[in-house]
């Protein structure tokens, strides 16, 4: 074979190679997707029926308008400057970072292009690569949604979805995943390879659970929650079923988040990352079953629940970078981890959060991204964020990696934090968030949407059976609909 002819067979396999990669990192953004299914099910679940088409609908709507936010500002903020993504065959087009010098380095902080995907960058690659981000940015921000279930306005969670999808969201992606200034901790301080995140423990989880523990701090607690001397009653879940289904939806779309973040098929890696997320699942749920058997006395299924939800939030991170024992043990502390901060949000902070998702996601996030930092083995990473040695933890003789961690996390904590409490206030000003004491008493389905979502064939009765009518609730403070949050909850025990 001629020289000609070699390099034309060289650059068919190419295209061929790039070809499926495309195609492997589609049917893994259409698997992220499917996830939103899964977040349905279970926040509807953990809500009462007197609120299910509420939270169903906002459950629906905010990957729509996640998907928009995110074509029109998004997108730019986040990948505008990530260069070329070699998987994917794109070389070309988001070549644009909004940098500043620091002690003559160059720290990326935003995207300038790729807003609204225009004509003259959209190839197949980026296609692509907007694809399985616009469905990562989407998981990120359906999540503080099961935190201000049954008591958020469809007007106010309509806005601030908005904002998590086009700012909030991307520009700390951007720090991780786009080029900044986390990622290039390690090229330009030393510190491992900058702060890694390989499917998203910080940017999706961390975000939405920091954002999910910021509102809900701020909205208060639903009524009935907390009694005259402020101790926690149950509002329970009304569908475990739900529940349990919507898990297994969202396990089974983790195998895209995880094992797609390989963006190449041909990377063949992506089975050990599969394996890692099934193991870390399944530790956390045993975890979750036997502490909440320790610490109830019966073993929960919400708990076994959110135990396999938080072993997978907590493997996201370092799922490509330890070995399986690793995934074991991470998944069972998330287990653990998710139970006792729940009871600690709840009965200590005070803060109402029906789905568990703080816990789930900002805590086992942030514990996945430190698990990282630990346990990574050098098995894999070699030219990650620059660098041509593999990633290592602290037990493998790199403590720089679990400092740009560390940093990462204090980050995340940082901007999600503060841009998450600044928006909350502005639409709290402009429309606010709580619906009337009335409207949240008879239930969000027939005040706020219409409609029930389940349906009484009783045309004489307005609720179903056992749903508390105005005045009949329970004898407890209840902070107005106004944006009193836990202090007026104060002032009544006082």
């Amino acid at each position: 074979m001629d020289e000609r002819a070699l390099a034309g067979v060289m650059e068919q396999v190419s295209q061929t190679q790039t070809a499926l990669n495309i195609v492997w990192t589609i049917l893994a953004a259409a698997l992220v997707m499917f996830m939103q299914a899964g977040f349905a099910l279970v926040e509807t679940g953990f809500s009462r029926p007197k609120n299910v088409a509420h939270t169903m609908a906002i459950n629906f709507l905010v990957y729509s308008i996640a998907v928009i936010a995110y074509w029109l500002i998004g997108f730019g903020l986040q990948m505008g400057g990530v260069g070329a993504v070699s998987s994917l065959g794109l070389e070309s087009g988001l070549t644009r970072e909004f940098t500043i010098q620091i002690a003559g380095r160059s720290h990326g902080l935003f995207g300038l292009t790729g807003f609204c995907t225009p004509p003259s960058i959209m190839t197949p690659a980026l296609a692509a690569l907007f694809m399985f981000q616009l469905v990562f940015m989407a998981t990120g921000t359906i999540i503080p949604t099961g935190a201000l279930l049954e008591r958020w306005k469809f007007s106010a969670f309509m806005i601030f979805s908005f904002v998590i999808a086009a700012v909030i969201y991307p520009v700390y992606a951007n720090w991780v995943w786009g080029g900044g200034f986390l990622s290039t901790l390690g090229r330009n301080f030393g510190l491992g390879h900058g702060h890694v995140d390989f499917a998203g423990s910080s940017v999706v989880h961390m975000t939405g659970g920091v954002t999910a523990f910021v509102a809900a701090s701020l909205l208060g607690p639903r009524f009935g929650k907390y009694n005259l001397r402020g101790d926690s009653q149950a509002l329970p879940a009304h569908s475990i079923p739900l529940i349990v289904t919507g898990t297994f939806i969202l396990a089974f779309g983790w195998f895209g988040f995880n094992a797609g973040s390989t963006l190449s098929g041909m990377d063949t890696h992506f089975a050990i990352v599969a394996v890692n997320t099934m193991l870390a699942s399944a530790s956390g749920a045993v975890a979750g079953a036997m502490w909440s058997w320790k610490r109830f006395g019966k073993p929960d299924v919400t708990m076994m629940c959110n135990g396999m939800l938080a072993g997978l939030v907590a493997i996201t991170a370092p799922c490509a970078f330890v070995p399986a024992w690793s995934a074991l043990f991470i998944g069972s502390i998330a287990g653990v981890l998710v139970i006792e901060s729940t009871l600690f949000i709840e009965r200590r902070l005070r803060i109402d959060d029906p789905a568990g998702a703080i816990s789930v996601h900002g805590v086992c996030g942030s514990f996945g991204v430190f698990a990282l930092g630990i346990f990574a083995d050098g098995s894999y990473g070699a030219g990650l964020n620059g660098v041509t040695t593999p990633v290592r933890g602290i037990l493998y003789g790199d403590p720089g990696q679990l400092i740009a961690q560390l940093i990462g996390i204090g980050t995340n904590m940082t901007w999600v934090g503060s841009a998450a409490a600044v928006s909350f206030l502005v639409i709290e000003k402009l429309i606010g968030h709580r619906p009337r004491l009335e409207d949240e008493v008879i239930g969000l389905d027939l005040t706020e949407m219409g409609m029930e979502g389940y349906y009484s064939e009783d045309p004489t009765r307005a609720m179903p059976v056992g749903r508390p009518r105005l005045g009949e609730g329970p004898t407890t403070p209840y902070d107005p609909p106004t944006f009193t949050g836990l202090a007026s909850g104060t002032r009544a025990r006082s």
